[in-house]
């Protein structure tokens, strides 16, 4: 299963760069997205390296979860795919 990073996870006066927002391809409900918690999923940078993490929550109503990583993630890292097992 394939997701995309959409952003960090802010606050009005800071953002966590552990947290991460995904939207995965063919959730869209909530509910759906509750049943993804505890998955890993796995970011591979452009060097070839892996920053590991799992999905916490479920972000919203329209099916995005938050995913925890066990490091800070970079920006370039928005807007690419992860991968959910």
């Amino acid at each position: 299963m394939e997701g995309t990073i959409a952003n960090f996870r802010s606050a009005r006066h800071h953002q966590n760069d552990r947290q991460m927002v995904i939207h995965i391809e063919g959730i869209t409900t909530k509910e759906k997205a509750k049943g993804l918690v505890g998955k890993k999923v796995t970011w591979k940078s452009p060097a070839g390296k892996e920053i590991k993490g799992k999905i916490s929550f479920a972000h919203g109503n329209k099916g995005a979860v938050r995913a925890i990583f066990e490091k800070g993630m970079p920006g370039q890292a928005i807007g690419t795919k992860v991968k959910i097992e």
